[in-house]
């Protein structure tokens, strides 16, 4: 595809997205001089596509509200990945609409697939097993979605209404960095510019956003991936726990991953020392830190470890990791 007629369609996608957009600003999008840009709409509009000039200060290009893509063709193999897609995405909570949505989408792709194709799809799908169970989960709208990704793509500053986990309503000026999907629910995380500190934000719980003008940096360090994760692990709950462990990162990221807990080597000269035999070279104490708002859960995962720990804090643990272990002594020596 050459790359004129390649500017052509990128112009076309620019306009889908909805609005105005100035000359200025897809000229800037796509590499060009004004004037090529509206070659590029003559062009659309010698394909029947009904481009509209808006006149003023804030005038540009807009599609005609009427306008609709053509029918999408799909090859054999293009529309079975689709629909595997729809089904593992509602499986896993990834998605951005309403199942009935999911569902009528799937519908009309079964109906384009030639009837062995389609025979096939509904054998794998009898087939097809899955380890969790589908949950309830509070999708993004998709339009908030879509409006934030593109402020993350293009370094916008973007006005988000916020409903935070108690019910308390805000408006907030993000940048962007990244969206995440992650244990079902989409993220994005960014910098909340009023109190000018890394924020992650749950997209179900935006109501409206918006891109404002302007632009922005990233910053440097990790992705949006593991800010999430940092986030969560340094989320604020009840319980503040640290703990040192004697063992690899491996090993203990495999019972508290990223999202749960934060890592850092620990050294102190008077710390016990394992039993000879363990391969020292990769494993050492670990400092340990997370919080939680209930502690029952953690006993059990210290002990399926299965190396050694010191409690530094809270007490409450220390309780619960005795009283578990008594337990297990007393079934242990039940006949």
């Amino acid at each position: 595809m050459s790359r004129p007629t390649a500017r052509v369609l990128t112009l076309l996608e620019l306009l889908q997205s909805g609005g105005t957009r100035t000359v200025a600003e897809l000229a800037d999008r796509l590499g060009v001089e004004g004037r090529t840009v509206r070659r590029y709409v003559d062009q659309l509009i010698d394909l029947d596509v009904p481009v509209e000039s808006v006149r003023g200060r804030y005038g540009g290009y807009r599609l005609a509200p009427t306008y609709r893509l053509p029918p999408l063709m799909l090859s054999d193999d293009e529309a079975l990945a689709v629909l595997l897609g729809l089904v593992a995405g509602r499986r896993a909570g990834l998605t951005t609409t309403e199942h009935t949505a999911s569902e009528t989408a799937s519908a009309k792709i079964r109906r384009v697939l030639p009837k062995h194709i389609a025979r096939r799809l509904d054998t794998l799908l009898e087939a097809l097993a899955f380890t969790d169970q589908l949950g309830e989960f509070d999708t993004p709208d998709a339009g908030v979605l879509l409006t934030i990704a593109d402020a993350v793509r293009h370094r916008r500053p973007v006005s988000i209404r916020y409903t935070d986990r108690d019910g308390r309503r805000s408006e907030r000026t993000l940048h962007a960095y990244g969206i995440v999907a992650h244990a079902g629910r989409w993220y994005v995380t960014g910098t909340d510019t009023q109190i000018g500190e890394a924020r992650t934000f749950r997209l179900d719980r935006i109501a409206d956003a918006r891109t404002l003008p302007g632009s922005f940096e990233a910053p440097v360090g990790p992705g949006p991936a593991q800010r999430v994760l940092s986030a969560f692990a340094t989320a604020e709950y009840r319980h503040e726990v640290t703990l040192r462990i004697y063992g690899t990162v491996e090993q203990i990221r495999a019972r508290l991953p990223a999202s749960v807990a934060s890592l850092e080597e620990h050294e102190h000269e008077h710390e016990h020392e394992p039993e000879a035999g363990q391969d020292r070279a990769t494993e050492r104490w670990l400092r340990v830190e997370l919080r939680a708002e209930r502690l029952e859960w953690l006993p059990p995962v210290l002990a399926s470890l299965d190396r050694p720990f010191v409690i530094e804090r809270p007490d409450e643990l220390r309780d619960l990791v005795t009283a578990l272990a008594d337990r297990l002594a007393s079934y242990a020596r039940q006949a």
